[in-house]
């Protein structure tokens, strides 16, 4: 009884060491490995970059790469951008913090499929937004926000904004005011305090926030169906990597593709990490204390 008891860790946080370690490899590592292995077996034998060779020079798979990076990138420099004044004017506790933060919660647990849902209720060719037009004749030609690419970016928006909003709050309000209404006294104006202090100490959040973002937009599947054009301006990659698993049965293009679309987006936040860095060095935030 001696033996086992001091076999045993002593730190209680040592328990949790490898449960988390087995949780980490059963849910990411063995899934991402065994995606990897898979895309070099190709269904048809052949080389082991078969797959990837069929992917680069296919021209109905390659495409897919930049129609999702046409929508991921204008979704996440609106929903990045859009939020600062937003979070800037809201920056101080207040009833309206709280009410819009409320609000903006409603679409993230809605989420995509419902979003969608609603926007073919609301925005479709006959719903509440085209017939108001059409009767106030303030626009006569047909509205077209549904079935098009217009329709894919404006869900994104829909479902990211709150994402991206909640997270660049969080960074605004750990900045010190103090900073600001010291460099007022030495008359700094608002536009030179927002870029003399505000935006260097926001630059860590604002490219974390944008790195979440993109990477939410490119995964984009439900809207690109529902309120795109799947077999045109919308076939994006994860729709390329469902017709290959579940239309061809091809299991191990879907993961060649998957493995493309994780390649794609490790290089875009690579590079805007790097960019972070050449941009500004220091703390996250200033302390309010």
């Amino acid at each position: 009884m001696t033996m086992l008891t001091a076999s045993l860790p002593r730190d209680p946080k040592a328990w949790l060491v490898t449960p988390a370690l087995l949780c980490i490899v059963a849910l990411f590592v063995y899934p991402f490995a065994y995606g990897l292995v898979l895309s070099f077996q190709p269904l048809n034998g052949g080389s082991a970059w078969a797959n990837y060779l069929q992917f680069f020079t296919d021209a109905t798979l390659w495409p897919t790469v930049l129609v999702t990076l046409k929508l991921a990138v204008p979704a996440t420099l609106i929903n990045v951008l859009a939020s600062i004044p937003v979070a800037f004017a809201l920056r101080r506790n207040s009833p309206y913090q709280k009410l819009v933060t409320t609000l903006l919660v409603i679409p993230v647990t809605l989420g995509t499929v419902l979003i969608a849902d609603g926007m073919l209720t609301y925005f479709g060719p006959n719903g509440w937004l085209p017939q108001a037009l059409h009767a106030t004749h303030l626009y006569t030609d047909e509205v077209r926000l549904t079935h098009n690419y217009w329709g894919v970016l404006i869900s994104l928006v829909i479902s990211g904004y709150p994402f991206a909003f909640l997270l660049i709050l969080s960074y605004v309000t750990g900045i010190d005011p103090t900073l600001a209404r010291a460099a007022a006294t030495l008359g700094a104006s608002p536009w030179e305090q927002f870029r003399r202090i505000y935006l260097p100490l926001l630059v860590p959040g604002l490219t974390m926030a944008a790195c979440l973002s993109f990477v939410q937009a490119f995964s984009v599947f439900p809207s690109a169906v529902l309120l795109g054009v799947p077999a045109g301006a919308t076939r994006v990659v994860s729709i390329a990597a469902y017709e290959a698993a579940f239309e061809s049965y091809d299991y191990s293009l879907a993961s060649t593709i998957a493995v493309v679309m994780g390649f794609v987006q490790l290089l875009i936040v690579a590079a805007m990490l790097t960019a972070r860095k050449a941009f500004y060095s220091g703390p996250v935030s200033g302390g309010k204390g």
